[in-house]
């Protein structure tokens, strides 16, 4: 259930919403998630626009973008990684577009330490979060949890 923090500078992007939605919908695919409420509801990206001035390099430049995506531990093994960043930085250039916004593109993977996951109030770890999911399908499919 990654979170997704995309950072830019206000009047970057023309729909904000629809990229939060895009960004939360591709993380979820090359993640593997299963298709179930617990993930389609959990799996959120934010789109926080900064006001002009706000973000710089060291020579002053402030055209850039970060976006920082919040897993469980070992969610996205190496292939994972490599797919998640450049399906990101393709889908943030393509939001804002302007292709050349791709150099410009920083996208920072961190994993949640074990019980450093909050959902509905608790802190989980991995191993209580799969077996939420695994309840979850059980009882979608209508049977007991395995």
């Amino acid at each position: 259930m990654p979170m997704i923090d995309i950072y830019a500078t206000a009047g970057t992007f023309s729909d904000s919403r629809k990229l939060a939605a895009d960004a939360a919908a591709t993380v979820k695919l090359v993640e593997q998630e299963p298709d179930i409420p617990m993930f389609r509801k959990n799996t959120a990206a934010f789109v926080h626009e900064l006001p002009s001035g706000a973000i710089a390099n060291v020579d002053g430049d402030s055209n850039y973008v970060r976006v920082q995506v919040l897993t469980n531990a070992g969610a996205l093994n190496r292939d994972k990684q490599v797919a998640v960043v450049r399906q990101l930085t393709d889908l943030v250039a393509k939001a804002a577009g302007d292709p050349t916004l791709a150099e410009r593109t920083w996208v920072l993977l961190t994993e949640a330490a074990p019980g450093g996951w909050g959902l509905s109030g608790t802190a989980h770890t991995n191993e209580e979060l799969v077996a939420a999911a695994r309840a979850e399908i059980a009882t979608l499919r209508g049977s007991a949890p395995g």
